[in-house]
């Protein structure tokens, strides 16, 4: 299935003067393209009403189902601008695959893959002026929320698909810093049969009170264990994670209860090419503090769209910290952190295909 979005040019979009001047220094996630991507959902119609308009409000009834029954998932991908001036995408396709799992698990409408990919590369190509050079990029974030307007604990009748665009720089000013993490002894992020899957909201809210916890604690990150054993590593706040050893094999959590991040499947993939192993499999802290202590350890770091890759540098918990490769970032991760960027901005080969050429 695809729709034919009706274009509706912003009547007064950002001047070029003010625009330049907030791509100067844009941070992460503050700043806002001059449009948005809408579609509407409802039993009777389906899909319809697919259009390209000035970013908004919602017009949203108090009793809108998103509110009181948290029915909401969202994607994230970015645009990049390439040295020939051209725009990449890269790989949509997984994103709105992501994305129709989400609705599945989350009783909500699917959202056809055609439509997805078409209301992303229509925002890119309206404002593709948004998009920063260099380093930076134009974050996309497609989203959809239950609309219905009743009280009821149901899958709502009626969702908003919409997508937004916000210019990004780079995500580490002067190169990418080892961070530390605090490893969460008090909080889960999810179980088996839950949502952890799944790129919902409520996965993100129930994640903050662990994240404050890691800040309290002087780190820049948490890193969750397994809800039943509390011994096995699963995944950080909002990216996967990555062990690096001594004999060139990489080893990440397997999947379940943790989000399928689409760098972390590139991740994979190219590790496979290079010709290292790759496993994925449970890993617990206390082999990781061991492993770091010995040398068998070389490098751990973590993956996702906003950062590519964020080597780790300390582990911090109430058993106590322990630092992996002197707290340094290693090669293995900043290898292959070059290898995707060039992937992405088009300066190297793409032997996968995971680039969507917009203009």
């Amino acid at each position: 299935m695809s729709l034919k979005f009706e274009i509706q040019p912003a009547a007064n979009p950002t001047p070029e003067k003010e625009r330049a001047a907030r791509l100067e220094n844009p941070g992460f996630g503050r700043i806002f393209s001059d449009h948005m991507a809408l579609v509407r959902y409802d039993q009777a119609k389906g899909w319809h009403s697919a259009r390209i308009e000035s970013r908004a409000n919602f017009p949203l009834d108090p009793a809108g189902a998103v509110l009181h029954y948290a029915q909401e998932i969202f994607e994230g991908l970015k645009a990049y601008k390439r040295d020939d001036g051209g725009v990449n995408l890269f790989r949509p396709d997984a994103n709105a695959r992501r994305f129709q799992n989400s609705a599945d698990r989350m009783a909500m409408a699917p959202l056809p893959e055609a439509v997805f990919i078409e209301a992303v590369e229509q925002l890119v190509r309206i404002d593709r002026a948004w998009i920063p050079g260099g380093e930076g990029s134009l974050y996309l974030r497609p989203f959809m929320i239950a609309s219905e307007v009743f009280l009821g604990v149901k899958p709502s009748a009626e969702y908003i698909f919409a997508v937004i665009a916000s210019p990004v720089g780079s995500y580490f000013k002067g190169g990418p810093a080892p961070v530390s993490i605090w490893v969460s002894e008090n909080y889960t992020r999810a179980a088996i049969g839950g949502t952890g899957a799944v790129k919902c909201g409520g996965n993100y809210a129930a994640s903050l009170r662990a994240q404050a916890e890691a800040i309290d604690h002087g780190c820049d990150q948490v890193v969750f264990l397994d809800t039943i054993q509390r011994k096995y590593v699963e995944e950080l706040g909002g990216m996967n994670i990555f062990f690096v050893f001594e004999d060139g094999s990489l080893v990440t959590p397997p999947l379940g209860t943790i989000l399928p991040g689409i760098t972390r499947d590139s991740i994979i993939a190219l590790v496979k090419d290079s010709g290292k192993p790759v496993r994925e499999e449970a890993y617990s802290i206390d082999q990781w503090r061991a492993d770091a202590a010995s040398g068998k350890l070389k490098e751990a770091f973590a993956c996702g769209t906003a950062a590519v890759i964020s080597p780790i540098g300390k582990v911090r918990s109430a058993s106590g910290d322990f630092l992996i490769s002197g707290g340094e970032a290693g090669p293995v991760a900043m290898g292959l952190r070059k290898q995707l960027v060039d992937i992405q901005y088009g300066r190297t080969n793409d032997p996968h295909n995971w680039i969507r050429k917009v203009l």
